[in-house]
C-alpha cells in the first residue's frame, strides 16, 4: 500500500468500524493537502464535520483517529484544535510511492473506472461565426477532463454537436447572401467581417438558393472551427450534426417514449413536455416539443440527441455549456429523468465568460456585431501552451480575465513558463550527467545509470541519505499527484492540477537554489537526487500533457 489514495481508503474503512458508522457518514472523509507552514504530509479535518452525527467533541474524534494512525498504521500523527489530525509519513513510504508511480504502468488506473462509459460534449458552438474566447475555455475544460479521465481508466468519448439547422442557420445564409450582393445583412443577421471573406470566395454570377448560402456558410465556418481546435490541441471522437436527428426517426422515437411514460400533453394545437405531470421533476413549467404548425423545437431535438447517446451505450453524459445556457439546465435534467435515466447519469458544467485584458483595459466584445477576439487570433498572439494553461487555472464557475501581456511573457512571472522551465532544467541536468568527461566526472553517469536501474526494478533499496527539508517536501508533493487527478474528476475541472504543478515547480526551484544535484564526492546523495528529479520530471511532463500543454526539453 504505497498510494496515498490506497492509504486513505484503508483508513476510512478502519474509522467506519471504529465509530460504527456506514458509507453515508464516512463518504465525505478525505485527506487534504496541509498548509505550507505545517510540517506534515496530510491534514484531516473530518472530525469537525463528524462531531454533529457522532455526538462527540471534534478533538476526541481526532485523538481516536490519531491513535489508529500511530498504532495500527505506524505513522506519526498529531492533533490540533478544534479537531485537525496532521499526518507525517515515513520517508520510505514517500520514496516507494514515488518509485511505484513512475515505474508502474497501471499505477493511475482504477479498475472501477473502466465500467463507466462516459460521453463529454463540449464547445458545440453554433457554426455562425469563428470560435471565440469562451469556446477556448470550453475546449480546454472538456479536453483536459477527457485526458485526465482516460488516464485514470475511464472509457471516454468526446463529441461536438453541430447546430446545422434552424432559424440561426437561415439567418446566417441570408447574411452571407447579403454580403455576396454587397448589401447589409438583415436585421438580427450576422455582421462580422468573416462573412465578407467567405462571400469573396464565391465566383461572381453564381446562382445559389437561400438554403445553398446557409450550407456554404456552415461548411466554411465549420472547417474554420475544426482547424482552430486542431491548432488548440483538441480532437473530437465524433462530430454529431443536428441534421442527423431531423433526417431520421430519432425525434419520433423520443416523442413516443415520452408519451409512453405519460410525459406529454396536447394543448393549444401543440405538443408539450409535461413538467407539471406527476412523474416530472426539476423543471417548473410545461415546455413545447412540437409547435402548432408541426415543427419540432430545439428542446425535442436535445432530448432525442441525449437519448441517442444513451442508446450508443454511454452510462454517463457530461455536457459543457456556456453561461447563457444556465436556465436550460433544469429543463434538460427533467427530460433525462422523464426518459427513465438516473439524475446522476447526466451532468452539466456551466463555464462563465472570459474577458481579454490588455494592460489595465478589458476588451469589449460582441459576437453578433462581429466585434470580438477569435480563438485563432489569441492562439497566434499567445500560443497554445499559454492559452490552455491559463484557461485551466480557474474553475468553470468563475469569470476569468485572460491577461494577454502576462501570457506572452518569457519569464517566471508567467505560470506556464514557470512550470515548463522546471522540466527543461531537469532535462538539462540529465544531459549534463550523461555527458561524461565534458560536463561532469565519470562517476556521475554511473550514478544516473544506477538510479534508472533501481527505478525500473520491482523493489528498490533507496540509498541511506539524510533528507533535507527541500527534498522531503518534493517527495511529499509527488505522492499527491494521483489524488489531485481524482479531485479534478470529482470537481469536473482541471484547475487544481495547474495549482499543483505550480506548487511542485516552486518546491523544485527552492531545492535547486540551495543544493547541488551532481556531486562526484557523494554518490548516494547524487543517486537519490537524480531519482527525485526523475519523479518531478515525470509528474510535470504528464501533468502538462493532461492539460494539453507541451513539456519542452530546452528553453
Amino acid at each position: 500500500m504505497t498510494k496515498i489514495t490506497g492509504f486513505e481508503e484503508l483508513l476510512k474503512k478502519k474509522i467506519a468500524i471504529t465509530f460504527g458508522i456506514g458509507q453515508e457518514e464516512i463518504k465525505k472523509f478525505s485527506f487534504s493537502s496541509p498548509p505550507a507552514h505545517l510540517n506534515c504530509d496530510v491534514s484531516i479535518s473530518w472530525p469537525i464535520s463528524a462531531a454533529k452525527f457522532l455526538k462527540k467533541p471534534p478533538i476526541e474524534i481526532a485523538e481516536k483517529i490519531a491513535s489508529l494512525l500511530t498504532g495500527e498504521f505506524a505513522v506519526n500523527a498529531s492533533v490540533l484544535p478544534p479537531g485537525f489530525v496532521n499526518v507525517e509519513f515515513p520517508c520510505e513510504f514517500l520514496a516507494n510511492s514515488a518509485k511505484e508511480m513512475i515505474s508502474t504502468q497501471d499505477y493511475f488506473v482504477d479498475a472501477k473506472n473502466k465500467a463507466e462509459k462516459v460521453n463529454i460534449e463540449f464547445v458545440s458552438a453554433n457554426p455562425t461565426g469563428p470560435l471565440h474566447l469562451a469556446s477556448g475555455r470550453a475546449a480546454t475544460l472538456g479536453d483536459s477532463l477527457a485526458r485526465i479521465m482516460k488516464f485514470l481508466g475511464y472509457d471516454v468519448s468526446t463529441e461536438y454537436y453541430v447546430n446545422d439547422a434552424g432559424r440561426q442557420v437561415e439567418l446566417l445564409g441570408l447574411s452571407l447572401k447579403a454580403r455576396y450582393s454587397a448589401a447589409e445583412p438583415p436585421e438580427n443577421g450576422y455582421k462580422g467581417e468573416y462573412l465578407k471573406e467567405i462571400a469573396a470566395k464565391i465566383p461572381s454570377g453564381s446562382e445559389i438558393s437561400d438554403a445553398g448560402f446557409s450550407k456554404l456558410a456552415v461548411d466554411e465556418i465549420l472547417q474554420q472551427h475544426k482547424k482552430a481546435l486542431r491548432d488548440f490541441g483538441v480532437k473530437f471522437d465524433r462530430w454529431f450534426f443536428e441534421s442527423e436527428l431531423l433526417s431520421g426517426d430519432k425525434l419520433n422515437k423520443a416523442l413516443e417514449l415520452l408519451k409512453s411514460r405519460g410525459m406529454v400533453l396536447e394543448k393549444d394545437g401543440a405538443v408539450w413536455f409535461g413538467s407539471s405531470c406527476e412523474q416530472a421533476d426539476a423543471d417548473d413549467k410545461d415546455r413545447v416539443l412540437v409547435k402548432s404548425g408541426g415543427k419540432p423545437t430545439y428542446f425535442l431535438s436535445d432530448i432525442a440527441y441525449h437519448m441517442d447517446k444513451f442508446d450508443r451505450g454511454f452510462t454517463r453524459l457530461i455536457d459543457i455549456w456556456g453561461a447563457d445556457h444556465h436556465g436550460y439546465v433544469p429543463r434538460m435534467k427533467s427530460a433525462i429523468q422523464a426518459i427513465g435515466k438516473k439524475n446522476e447519469s447526466f451532468t452539466v458544467i456551466i463555464h462563465q465568460l472570459v474577458y481579454l485584458k490588455r494592460g489595465e483595459q478589458i476588451v469589449k466584445m460582441s459576437k453578433r456585431e462581429g466585434e470580438f477576439v477569435t480563438l485563432k487570433e489569441l492562439l497566434d498572439e499567445a500560443g497554445k501552451d499559454a492559452c490552455r494553461f491559463f484557461f485551466a487555472t480557474r474553475s468553470p464557475n468563475t469569470h476569468f480575465n485572460f491577461d494577454i501581456d502576462l501570457a506572452k511573457k518569457q519569464s517566471q512571472e508567467n505560470p506556464v513558463y514557470y512550470v515548463q522551465y522546471v522540466h527543461a532544467r531537469i532535462c538539462s541536468i540529465f544531459r549534463n550527467a550523461a555527458g561524461a568527461g565534458r560536463h561532469c566526472p565519470q562517476s556521475v553517469p554511473r550514478a544516473l545509470g544506477a538510479a534508472e536501474k533501481n527505478i525500473s526494478a520491482e523493489k528498490t533499496d533507496f540509498p541511506e541519505v539524510a533528507l533535507n527539508p527541500e527534498e522531503r517536501k518534493i517527495l511529499a508533493k509527488l505522492i499527491w499527484f494521483e489524488k489531485i487527478l481524482k479531485n479534478c474528476v470529482q470537481e469536473l475541472s482541471p484547475h487544481s492540477l495547474t495549482s499543483y504543478l505550480a506548487e511542485l515547480a516552486g518546491l523544485f526551484h527552492s531545492f535547486y537554489d540551495k543544493h547541488k544535484v551532481l556531486d562526484a564526492t557523494d554518490m548516494e546523495t547524487t543517486e537519490f537526487r537524480i531519482f527525485l528529479l526523475k519523479g518531478v520530471k515525470f509528474v510535470i511532463s504528464k501533468g502538462l500533457d493532461l492539460l494539453g500543454v507541451s513539456a519542452p526539453e530546452k528553453m
